[in-house]
């Protein structure tokens, strides 16, 4: 295991390049710190593992609020803190997954989508980064999403068991339909194609919402969201398309960061630039080449897991 010492070098490399644009001097002495020592460049290694597996700054804490000294020491005490788990351990860097996700029955890798289809007939759909488990008894059919996205069309049951879609915030039950369920950030995102859905939020069970064809809601542990209206292409992403109407680059680029692995961020001045388009999910780079031509931006990329659009 390498030293604390080193450990930490790296981490604080990494927090400061993050946090603004660099300069050529500072680079400069990145890479020269790289060329120091083996172990520094075993120490960054490290580093662009737990970005390939993880988005490392959690949004409060990156970029403008790490212009913030205190912040930045507590970056770098979290990547610190990542570096030396996974050492401890002495396991990879799967470790720090949840165990219910890594032993999951189904499973996908960031930017992969994968299609089943179940024992009763029904279509399921995992988007990118997403597990589960499926689970057909005698009197239910259940479905328990871990985590990430996925896509259902029931089919008909000659039993007539009901179809639960669990979360780790609730459950989904379907009422002969095809719909979308997405748990992320401690909420699940519903939305409906045809027919219906139930939902029920995990700590109040005795709250019931239903969700109709052409809208979507979703739920926290207790409360449910208020129900909208369904966007046009909500399903795009099953043929690996993503279609944006006058978004926000920064949710632009939170949607495109589900699909790629490492950090992709947005400087302050550009995060409100308005993007209307079809993208696709399975090149990001091209999507990212093709903004800096349709936008004033410019992508700079510090490694090829940690992509940032300036200003240009």
């Amino acid at each position: 295991m390498l030293d604390r010492e080193v450990l930490e070098a790296a981490a604080t490399w990494y927090v400061n390049l993050s946090a603004a644009p660099a300069c050529e001097q500072e680079r400069q002495a990145w890479r020269n710190w790289l060329a120091d020592d083996p172990r520094h460049a075993k120490a960054w290694a490290q580093v662009e593992q737990l970005q390939q597996r993880l988005a490392l700054l959690s949004p409060e804490l990156a970029l403008p609020a790490l212009a913030d000294v205190r912040a930045r020491r507590r970056a770098v005490s979290k990547v610190l803190g990542l570096l030396l788990m996974a050492g401890a351990t002495g396991a990879s860097l799967q470790a720090l997954e949840p165990l219910s996700s890594r032993m999951a029955q189904y499973r996908t890798d960031k930017g992969e989508r994968r299609e089943l289809q179940l024992a009763d007939g029904s279509q399921l759909i995992l988007n990118t980064d997403s597990a589960v488990d499926v689970h057909y008894g005698s009197s239910l059919r259940e479905i328990r999403l871990h985590r990430g996205e996925l896509l259902l069309q029931t089919a008909k049951d000659p039993a007539n068991r009901p179809l639960l879609v669990h979360t780790p915030q609730g459950s989904v039950r379907a009422l002969g339909t095809r719909f979308s369920v997405y748990s992320h950030d401690g909420r699940s995102e519903v939305k409906v194609f045809e027919n219906a859905v139930e939902l029920r939020p995990a700590s109040t069970p005795a709250t019931m919402g239903r969700v109709e064809a052409g809208q979507q809601s979703g739920f926290d542990p207790r409360h449910l969201q208020p129900v909208t209206p369904l966007a046009d292409a909500s399903d795009a992403w099953i043929q690996g398309m993503l279609m944006a109407v006058d978004w926000p680059l920064q949710r632009l680029l939170g949607e495109l960061g589900r699909y790629r692995r490492g950090y992709l961020t947005c400087a302050d001045s550009v995060t409100g630039l308005k993007v209307t388009g079809a993208f696709r999910l399975d090149d990001t780079d091209t999507v990212l080449e093709n903004l800096a031509t349709a936008l004033p931006v410019r992508v700079r990329y510090l490694t090829r897991y940690w992509v940032r659009l300036d200003a240009a």
